[in-house]
């Protein structure tokens, strides 16, 4: 059998699955190929044009036929899905290393899987409590203020990805991708992910595939410690050989996955006391803003009769100035703004939406791109310190609340006194206040000109009552835990540094194919 790839299947805003296989079996019969074993490949929206807004499918079949098949920009034979070969894994599996995962997030997780497949010894620890205490926590956080440092939305299982809009979009292109989604949907993620051009999970599914993800690995041998910080590494001829947990107990490992996340702020200055091999990066840094949703949706389905059907809105804007770019990120249509700090006396946002998306209002992060020269400081920890000085300032201008200011009003360089039309949905209490004071003066003139850029795009979006919430400072890792090519630490034998929290991925997928490679090459 052949397998073969149809592209380009055009079909309108109202049709049934069988609709699509019968384009792709009508296509097929123009070349007199009978095809069996039909599933959904690929499934996108073009919404480019209003007045014809449309599904495009691919489709992969089966042929059994000794005729060629045409190759052309609609048909093609299907290439090899790259799977990991566990069979050739297992082989090399045999020094029964004793190996530490730090961080139950989708880097961590994911290694620690394939580490457990293959028959690896495996202790997973994680500094925060399980989903459904972690859950409870941030609900309990955000509902009465009080904050626990240790089990929060960044810490705990899932990692940060487990409070978000679940994202699985890269633009890596890696063929581990498939193995990524297939493994998400077998532990209870929707099976549209699997074709989805941009799929996503949603926290409330996410909280349901970590869980059951966490105990195959428990059911494959692997242990999972809940409560446990990584508060030291122990170094014998520059080689890590022992880990103490939460300042008491300690633990051996042959090798040390650093899955930590991008906000593990004690453990990045641990590492540094040790003299662990890290430099600054860039990242960005901003606010959020919010619209409603059915703006978000008029504004890019125009007068659709049936947008109703379709799925809520998303965009992505890009504004380029003299020396600094802003730009959208992380969208969450019909999502939430979430208090997302991880320290006392700090206050940072995050978007986070459900699976349906249908919440009153769509929110984006706005940011503008920080670089090392704004530091003011060789350390590599100074971005880390940059992103604690706003934490700060915009928890004192708030007062412990969400400080908000109109879209509008900011661009007016004003302070504003009554919503318009948008509710913020921040996730805590919130007040008026002027987000300048708690940002650099260059990321506040930036966001000013691609504010107003951005309305001329999408009219009305710095206007039709647009709410902005700082601080958005957690885009992604301030500093990079350097690594040779075999994913080790260059000053550290032992030592893997990898994923987000390291400097090497920006999201959930590319967090969990970081892990793979990770634990694919120490099986080696």
């Amino acid at each position: 059998m052949k397998k073969v790839v149809i592209n380009g299947l055009k079909l309108p805003i109202m049709h049934t699955e069988e609709d699509v296989f019968e384009k792709a079996e009508k296509f097929l019969k123009r070349y007199s190929l009978k095809a069996e074993n039909k599933v959904i490949y690929k499934k996108s929206l073009d919404a480019r044009r209003k007045n014809d807004i449309h599904f495009e499918y691919s489709v992969v079949a089966e042929i059994n036929s000794s005729k060629e098949v045409p190759q052309n920009s609609q048909i093609r034979l299907m290439d090899n899905i790259s799977l990991i070969d566990f069979d050739a894994l297992k082989a090399k599996e045999k020094s029964r290393k004793k190996i530490v995962v730090v961080g139950s997030g989708p880097c961590g997780l994911f290694a620690a899987y394939v580490l457990c497949q293959c028959g690896a010894e495996v202790t997973v620890i994680e500094r925060g409590g399980n989903v459904d205490k972690r859950s409870a926590a941030v609900e309990n956080f955000w509902n009465s203020g009080v904050f626990d440092p240790e089990t929060n939305i960044q810490f705990g299982e899932g990692g940060a990805g487990t409070f978000s809009d679940g994202k699985l979009n890269t633009r890596i292109g890696d063929p581990l991708q498939r193995f990524v989604l297939e493994t998400f949907v077998k532990h209870g993620a929707p099976k549209e992910i699997l074709y989805q051009a941009k799929p996503h999970i949603g926290t409330d599914f996410l909280k349901i595939c970590i869980k059951n993800l966490r105990k195959e690995i428990e059911a494959l041998g692997g242990k999972v410690l809940f409560d446990s910080c990584l508060t030291d590494i122990r170094v014998k001829n520059n080689r890590i050989t022992e880990i103490e947990i939460n300042n008491s107990s300690i633990l051996e490992c042959d090798a040390l996955i650093l899955a930590i996340g991008h906000s593990s702020r004690d453990t990045y200055e641990m590492l540094y006391r040790h003299g662990v091999a890290m430099e600054q990066k860039p990242f960005a840094a901003g606010v959020r803003i919010e619209h409603r949703r059915e703006f978000i949706n008029r504004m890019q389905y125009g007068n659709c009769p049936q947008i109703e059907l379709l799925p809520t809105a998303d965009y992505r804007l890009a504004y380029n100035g003299e020396s600094r770019s802003c730009y959208s990120f992380c969208m969450c249509p019909g999502g939430v703004v979430v208090d997302a700090s991880s320290e006392e006396g700090h206050l940072v946002v995050n978007g986070m939406s459900y699976h349906s998306r249908m919440a009153d209002n769509s929110n984006s992060a706005l940011v503008v791109t920080v670089k090392p020269e704004d530091f003011c400081d060789e350390s590599p920890l100074a971005g880390m310190e940059f992103q604690r000085k706003y934490e700060a300032l915009a928890y004192g201008i708030g007062r412990g609340k969400g400080p908000v200011q109109l879209a509008r009003d900011f661009v007016l360089d004003k302070t504003s006194s009554a919503f318009d039309g948008v509710v913020p949905s921040f996730t805590g209490r919130t007040v008026f206040a002027d987000l300048r004071e708690c940002l650099p003066k260059f990321i506040a003139d930036t966001l000013k000109d691609g504010l107003m850029d951005f309305d001329r795009k999408i009219k009305g979006f710095s206007g039709e009552g647009a709410v902005l919430t700082g601080v958005e400072m957690r885009t992604s890792a301030p500093l990079r835990i350097k690594r040779d090519l075999e994913y080790e630490s260059i000053s550290h034998k032992g030592l893997y540094p990898a994923g987000e929290g390291a400097g090497y991925a920006g999201g959930i997928m590319s967090a969990a194919i970081d892990g793979i490679k990770v634990a694919m090459e120490i099986l080696k």
